[in-house]
């Protein structure tokens, strides 16, 4: 028989048993279609974190300071400014921050509260859907004054236009100049939940007037590199030649890091999948151990009217090829329908990747190949008298 012939009788055999079939291939569907849907996900939160990073834009470079070192307790705003003197630097936006409390009449939530200078606007891409943001009158003038973020402003106003009211914050009451746009959540934190007001005032609020972190804007992304190592190096300097105390990163670092982070957590979602595919197999040669013990007056007979071995093993093991083969083909249907599913529940875009769809798909192939090889291998053994006498 040829290799179609084959093929027809294999499917011929589910057919007559659908259910065992079915059953057979339930392994093989759930592990093809965790994959897919488990590593879409994973591509897809990727993408959307790099988004993230990328609407910041190429020129940012991020400074923050720990607490290891007791020297970079000491970093102060006149530290800070020194920054902007390196060349290649075009603007920089010092921060402190602190978590508080924000009060409107009887409602309140805690808050991150920034303070900053009106660079930071330009510095981090930050956009205002009402009002404006703080200027660099407000932080030398100590204005109370306050720009929330687009949760925070939904949680104290609702829908209604904040702009010119007051909150308090930690006791003190504060006139909203602003409504930032929403930027999302990334790494399961909110960025919308927050306050920004002016260094200054922020400073007084907070009793702190030590910098916690510094954000600069290079003039060009070829800066970039130059402006990091001497950022690096003013900081060596001003720390004692300690470097435990801060870190300087770049969006590329950025990126480089979630990229090797997310690839990783790939690996290992699809690895946990795979393991579905494992069972799946073993679950597929037991079912054709017992088909083979089901023919074995089938076999007999085949062998005895010039079936040779190599006909026996190639007819059993197409049979499991077959059976994975369409599990494959169904769990890749079904990955893609959950994976579009949880895509329209969740609000986000996900998009399939043809090499995991393809590599999916092999590996379940291969899957029926290996569980395969030992039932037919038995089947092709089977000497004929033997198995015409099988009872």
């Amino acid at each position: 028989m040829n290799i179609f012939q084959l093929v027809i009788m294999a499917l011929r055999s589910i057919r007559g048993n659908k259910i065992r079939s079915f059953l057979t291939m339930l392994g093989i569907i759930i592990g093809v279609s965790s994959v897919i849907v488990l590593v879409s996900i994973s591509k897809a939160s990727s993408n959307q974190i790099s988004s993230q990073i990328g609407a910041l834009g190429t020129n940012l470079i991020s400074v923050n300071f720990f607490g290891s070192n007791s020297n970079s307790s000491n970093y102060t705003l006149e530290d800070a400014q020194e920054l902007s003197k390196i060349a290649g630097v075009k603007e920089i936006a010092p921060v402190v921050s602190s978590s508080v409390t924000i009060k409107k009449d009887r409602t309140s939530s805690n808050v991150s509260l920034i303070g900053t200078n009106a660079a930071y606007e330009t510095v981090k891409n930050t956009n205002v859907t009402a009002g404006r943001f703080i200027s660099d009158i407000d932080d030398e003038n100590r204005s109370k004054v306050v720009v929330l973020g687009a949760n925070t402003a939904e949680t104290l106003f609702g829908i209604g236009n904040p702009v010119g009211q007051s909150v308090q914050i930690n006791g003190t009451s504060f006139t909203i100049i602003g409504v930032l746009k929403s930027s999302g959540s990334s790494l399961g934190s909110s960025g919308d939940d927050l306050v920004i007001l002016p260094l200054s005032i922020a400073q007084r609020v907070i009793q702190d007037t030590n910098i916690g972190s510094v954000y600069i804007s290079a003039k060009s992304t070829s800066d970039v590199n130059f402006v990091k190592n001497s950022i690096e190096s003013n900081l060596a300097t001003h720390f004692g030649g300690k470097t435990d105390g801060f870190n300087v990163s770049t969006q590329e670092d950025l990126m480089q890091t979630m990229n090797s982070v997310t690839n990783t957590m790939t690996l290992l979602l699809g690895g946990i999948a795979s393991i579905s595919l494992l069972v799946g197999g073993i679950g597929i040669m037991n079912i054709m151990l017992v088909s083979v013990s089901e023919r074995t007056k089938e076999i007999g007979i085949r062998k005895a009217i010039g079936a040779k071995r190599g006909d026996i093993l190639t007819q059993f093991l197409i049979e499991s090829v077959v059976l994975s083969s369409l599990g494959g083909i169904i769990g890749v249907g079904l990955g893609m329908l959950l994976t579009k599913v949880f895509a329209v529940f969740m609000s986000t875009t996900v998009t399939f990747s043809l090499s995991v769809l393809l590599m999916s798909f092999l590996f379940s192939f291969v899957i029926g190949v290996v569980f395969g090889v030992f039932p037919a291998y038995k089947a092709s053994n089977m000497r004929p008298i033997q198995a015409l006498r099988f009872e």
